[in-house]
Formats: structure tokens, C-alpha cells, sequence
């Protein structure tokens, strides 16, 4: 079986859905029963990798806010369109285009919104926020769903779903046939094990850390609730936050200038720390050098940090939205997101209880071990066969 799998969105930094594509296709690539190739490829995959970090830097400067920022974004997004209809000019459909070399089977979106291709089409949903809660989102992100989201959905053979949580919110919410859904949880990447505190300790003095910090690891935007974070963590005792500080990891998103500029004001005493998009490189050591991870996100489709956390041996406390409780719920201490004064007591609990802190850790790694890419793979590749027994009825009515 050769399958055509659109790679795109694991070209520049990765987030969430980056790490899932490039997880998914070395776990693919393992197989002897699937023969995977990538689009895009040969001379489209530099110019996809350019147009995708333009994209990335347009986003960042137009959140960043301010004269210069408001310049660079329109020149950014200036090049961009000039750049996109010059590719259409010359090769109306790359995608397609590489389709059309034969041989495939299918074509797999593992970003959710499909272009336009003759293969029969699977996709993968990692969550409904964008139809669900459209003001977390950017304007520009909302349109495009509102245009390709129910078009692919149409031409789906079947669909994959990072977690049953997710299976449900598509069934619900769009009518799409349960029967044709394969829930494809995501891995933990292998790099992350528990490392001692002499392991982690380089990375750590590179970083500017001391081991007993909270920490969070996600882009910041509306959705990861880290204004109450924020808030939860400020009515810490001084003495705690300053020896427990809360350590932000991830890149700048959108919507979140307001969120921006409340974490600049709290760095200024040292609570409060902001490290950016860390390499992959440093987060065994970030995950195993925390007190705990705080994950309160008011909706996630499956929660990749908290898993990640309990593969280093990490306590983790999390929100009770989601598929978090259904991934890590049996593993983590879990809170109503909109309850601050609940994250509040757990995350001095977490600081001072020593006994508790050590329960929470207690299995931690043994949650996490069912979460692997490997399995990954063997529940896409049996939603690919589901995929051309739908496709083959499909095409004959």
C-alpha cells in the first residue's frame, strides 16, 4: 500500500500537529506494510519550506503589535501573496500534480484542511476549537476553516481522531459517520525518560533554571487559560513563587498581546520566566528538572504536554476539559479550568507536600508507556484499509 502524506506542517518549528506528522511518518516508515512518500518533494519542498516560514513570521509580527511589527507584517504578507500566485501561474496544483505520479493509494492530510487531489482522501482531526470556539482563533484561521473544513469532511473516505473525546466532537457537532472515524492516539517521543538531576543539570544552566520550577509547555493563545495560570500562581506565597517559579515553554501565538504583556510585567521579580520555543533536544531535561507541569487548557483534543511529563516521571497537574481526563486522567490531579482557586491550592500542594508530590509521581512513566508512536501507526495504517473499502463503494455509486 503507498500513501501520499502531506508533510507541510513538520517543515518549520513544530508545534503539536508538526511533532504528530513527523512522529506519525518515522513510525510509518518502520512498517513493511505501507510505503509512504511526502509531499511536498523535490524542488516544491524548498519553496514550501520558504512560504511556510514566511507565514510563521507574519503571524508573530502581527501579534507582536507596534509600528515596526505592522510594517513587517504587511510587507511579509505582501511577498506571500505575490509569492502564492506566481507558484499558481506556474503549478496550479502541486499537490495533485505529485498524486498524479502514480502508484498511490491514497492521499493522508495530517493537518485536517485537504487540498485539492484525485486520491481518495483520509484526514486527521486533532480537535473542533476552530468550529467550536472561533474566538480563540485568528480571523484569517476561522475564514479558512469556514471554507475547507466541510469540503474535506464531504470528500473523506475516513477520518482519523487523535482521541475518543475528539471521534465524539466530529460525530456531534458535523454528522460524520462514526464508522468511518479510527482514533489514532498520539505517542510519547522516545527521547523522553526520567533523567537525573545531574542529567538535567547542563541544560538547566544553559537555560538560566534551578530544578523546582512549574512549568507549562505550550504556544501561548487563548486556549492554553494561562491568564489564570498566571493569576493562580501570583497568590503563591512570595517565598514559593520565588523558589517555585512558573516557567513558560513554547512560542508566541496568537491573540495574545494582552497575555504577552501581563507575563512581561510578572518577569520582572523572577516568578515568572518565558523561555520561548525550546529545542526537542532540551525538554527530557526541562520535563524532569519541574516540581510539576500545569496544563489548564479550556479544551484540547488530546494534550501532549501531560503525557510527555509522565514519560519523564513528572507529576502533572491538569484540567478536567478535553481529552485530558480521558488520556492522563488516572495519572494526573485534575482541575475545572475556571476554578482559580483550585489551580491555586494544587499548585502549592504540588510546592510543599512532599508526600504528595511523590504520589503523583508514583506510575508515572507506566501511564505514559501505552502512548507510543508504534501504535500510532498500526491503528492509521488499519484506517487506511477502512479507507479503500469507503473509497472503492464510494467510487461505484
Amino acid at each position: 500500500m503507498r500513501v501520499l502524506v502531506n508533510a507541510t506542517c513538520a517543515l518549520t518549528a513544530r508545534s503539536g500537529i508538526g511533532h504528530h506528522t513527523a512522529e506519525l511518518l518515522a513510525a510509518l516508515e518502520r512498517r513493511t506494510d505501507v510505503s509512504v512518500d511526502t509531499f511536498p518533494s523535490g524542488v516544491f519542498l524548498p519553496c514550501t519550506k520558504w512560504l511556510a516560514n514566511q507565514a510563521d513570521r507574519y503571524l508573530k509580527a502581527r501579534e507582536r503589535g507596534g509600528f515596526a511589527a505592522r510594517v513587517e507584517a504587511t510587507a511579509r504578507r505582501g511577498i506571500m501573496a505575490v509569492a502564492r500566485r506566481a507558484g499558481k501561474l506556474l503549478v496550479p496544483n502541486p499537490l495533485d500534480r505529485c498524486a498524479r505520479r502514480g502508484g498511490f493509494a491514497l492521499y493522508h492530510e495530517p493537518n485536517t484542511l485537504a487540498g485539492p487531489c484525485s486520491l481518495p482522501l483520509v484526514t486527521t482531526v486533532h480537535d473542533l476549537s476552530v468550529l467550536l470556539h472561533p474566538e480563540w482563533h485568528p480571523a484569517r484561521r476561522v475564514t479558512e476553516y469556514e471554507r475547507q473544513f466541510r469540503d474535506t469532511l464531504n470528500r473523506a473516505a475516513h477520518a482519523f481522531a487523535v482521541s475518543e473525546f475528539t471521534k465524539r466532537e466530529l460525530v456531534r457537532h458535523t454528522g460524520f459517520p462514526a464508522e468511518r472515524v479510527t482514533v489514532t492516539y498520539n505517542g510519547r517521543r522516545p527521547f523522553l525518560r526520567p533523567l537525573s538531576l545531574a542529567e538535567c543539570a547542563p541544560a538547566l544552566l544553559r537555560l538560566g533554571l534551578r530544578p523546582g520550577y512549574l512549568l507549562h509547555v505550550g504556544t501561548v493563545e487563548p486556549r492554553k487559560n494561562l491568564a489564570l495560570l498566571l493569576r493562580a500562581h501570583a497568590g503563591l506565597p512570595h517565598a514559593v513563587r520565588v523558589k517555585h517559579p512558573l516557567v513558560l515553554v513554547g512560542g508566541s501565538g496568537w491573540r495574545a498581546n494582552e497575555l504577552e504583556a501581563e507575563i512581561a510585567a510578572r518577569r520582572a521579580d523572577g516568578t515568572v520566566k518565558r523561555l520561548g520555543y525550546c529545542a526537542d533536544t532540551d525538554l527530557a531535561a526541562l520535563y524532569s528538572g519541574a516540581r510539576a507541569l500545569a496544563f489548564p487548557t479550556l479544551y484540547e483534543g488530546f494534550g501532549m504536554p501531560t503525557v510527555e511529563m509522565l514519560a519523564c516521571g513528572g507529576a502533572v497537574l491538569a484540567s478536567t476539559a478535553g481529552a485530558v481526563a480521558e488520556t492522563v486522567g488516572g495519572a494526573a490531579h485534575l482541575i475545572d479550568p475556571h476554578d482559580e482557586a483550585g489551580w491555586r491550592d494544587a499548585l502549592l500542594r504540588a510546592c510543599v507536600d512532599d508526600d504528595w508530590w511523590h504520589a503523583l509521581r508514583a506510575g508515572a512513566v507506566g501511564a505514559a508507556a501505552p502512548f507510543t508512536w508504534d501504535r500510532c501507526a498500526e491503528d492509521t495504517v488499519r484506517g487506511y484499509r477502512a479507507a479503500l473499502g469507503q473509497g472503492e463503494m464510494k467510487r461505484a455509486a
